[in-house]
């Protein structure tokens, strides 16, 4: 049995769970609503504040749909209550954002200003000019937006110029030395 398919899903007070034919659920809390469609043969049952996981049969397919399953489910619970975060890190030299209304205007060393808007569901906020917070309910959309912010200007390993995640260690190259001299 899949341990993390087996575990169960706590479902915090002020979050209300709606489990619909064929596995369409939908999550309600204070951070929003999620709805999402999970496979329908997987069983999702709720058991006064706890939701549980189950498989029809022990096929390959099932045994890794399990897992995936409880893995949305948790995510939607989470995700309407606590909601999920990227923070981001511009560095080099003139590089910087700036937000202006619902647009995430950034200044990466092209010759024109790289403006990006907020979507539904996304709020970006600037602490200051070298760093981007990314808030949502939704994991995937904040990690997708997240990832085509940093696509903008990716980190070069030359310097580390570029946009990287906070926490994303940037490997270093030496570059090239001068000719040596007879």
């Amino acid at each position: 049995m899949s341990r993390i398919g087996r575990m169960p899903i706590s479902v915090p007070a002020g979050v209300d769970v709606k489990i619909e034919a064929g596995n369409l659920v939908t999550v309600k809390g204070p951070k929003g609503t999620l709805t999402e469609q999970l496979c329908p043969a997987m069983n999702i049952t709720q058991e006064g504040a706890e939701l549980h996981v189950s498989r029809p049969d022990d096929t390959k397919e099932n045994r890794s749909l399990h897992g995936l399953t409880r893995s949305l489910l948790h995510n939607m619970v989470v995700g309407v209550t606590d909601g999920f975060e990227k923070r981001l890190d511009v560095n080099g030299v003139g590089y910087r954002v700036a937000k202006d209304g619902k647009k995430l205007v950034m200044t990466l060393g092209f010759s024109h200003q790289v403006i990006v808007e907020e979507i539904d569901g996304i709020t970006i906020d600037v602490p200051d000019p070298n760093h981007i917070v990314i808030r949502g309910a939704d994991k995937q959309k904040v990690g997708q937006f997240a990832a085509e912010v940093r696509e903008k200007r990716p980190p070069e390993p030359y310097k580390g110029k570029g946009i990287k995640y906070a926490d994303e260690v940037i490997r270093r190259k030496e570059g090239k030395t001068g000719a040596k001299k007879k």
